[in-house]
């Protein structure tokens, strides 16, 4: 079994309020910048090459504004070019699994018309997703762990619904031996957030991203696990490092978490922002997201 990091940006940041400050009263985080990147994840069982997510659809570019809440820094490299710089050429992957429907991690979804595309029913319903490639899974493998749904996809990869960031989420776990890595999507936008137990902004079901996260914890702290994140540089230095996540004794929840209110839905054109996943309707894009704070161009029609 073989993992690899597919880089695709780096040297960006991210506010710490925004990964760390979800359901909380604002200015309770004190306000810092983390490192951040893009980059998602291929598993080489030895019989099949398997993609977790496709990162940004490779038109977008993601401007870097005086207030921006989070930034992937400098562009690597587009999807397909990156795969083929971890050792991969398209035509050789016969899965892939969608962690959510977010554009940074279904972006170049097209660029495989032949593989198997695995991804929630409740994610693809919402994309409205077609083909005869797309694989709806409902999660009939009965408990993998403390996670009450999984689909085996492979020998030692685990397909397991973990809602909260998006409704229909999803993270990918690998056997290997003795020693387990977790492919997470956005459960957390960065490392400090898991270790802390925080949060992060972008949520669509604050009690399930607290049930998501609690498990997650639990999983790390009763198995040896590498914590492979989308979009800090840590996620790749944890691969590279083979380094298991070590998590502090004290686990309590943060107690002012709360449901903020969500936006209104209006009549029109559904816009997402490429960045953070925030839903506009309208005629028009916002000229700012209000979540993250990139300019109009960064939202795609959904």
């Amino acid at each position: 079994m073989k993992i690899s990091a597919v880089k695709l940006y780096d040297g960006g940041f991210m506010m710490k309020s925004f990964a760390c400050g979800g359901g909380l009263p604002e200015g309770s985080i004190k306000e810092e910048k983390l490192r951040s990147s893009l980059q998602n994840f291929v598993i080489d069982t030895g019989k099949e090459i398997i993609l977790v997510d496709t990162g940004m659809p490779a038109e977008t570019e993601i401007p870097v504004t005086k207030d921006s809440m989070i930034t992937m820094g400098d562009k690597i490299k587009n999807y397909v070019d990156a795969l083929k710089a971890a050792g991969y050429q398209p035509e050789q992957v016969s899965k892939i699994l969608v962690t959510h429907k977010h554009p940074d991690h279904t972006g170049e979804l097209r660029a495989f018309p032949n593989a198997k595309i695995y991804i929630s029913r409740i994610e693809a319903d919402d994309m409205k997703l077609e083909g005869d490639n797309i694989v709806r899974v409902d999660f009939t493998d009965g408990a993998y762990k403390n996670f009450d749904a999984c689909q085996k996809i492979a020998d030692g990869v685990y397909y397991i619904f973990a809602p909260g960031h998006t409704k229909g989420n999803s993270i990918a776990i690998v056997e290997d031996g003795d020693k387990f890595y977790m492919i997470h999507g956005d459960v957390t936008y960065t490392d400090e957030a898991l270790i802390e137990n925080k949060l992060s902004v972008v949520f669509e079901d604050l009690n399930a991203a607290r049930d998501t996260l609690d498990r997650v914890r639990a999983f790390i702290k009763e198995n040896d696990t590498v914590y492979l994140s989308t979009h800090t540089p840590l996620g790749y230095e944890n691969l590279d490092a083979q380094k298991i996540m070590k998590l502090p004794d004290v686990d309590e929840k943060p107690a002012a978490e709360k449901i903020a209110d969500e936006p209104k839905k209006v009549s029109g054109t559904k816009w997402v922002c490429t960045v953070c996943g925030y839903e506009h309707f309208g005629d028009e894009p916002p000229e700012k997201c209000p979540r993250c704070k990139q300019p109009a161009s960064v939202f795609v029609k959904a």
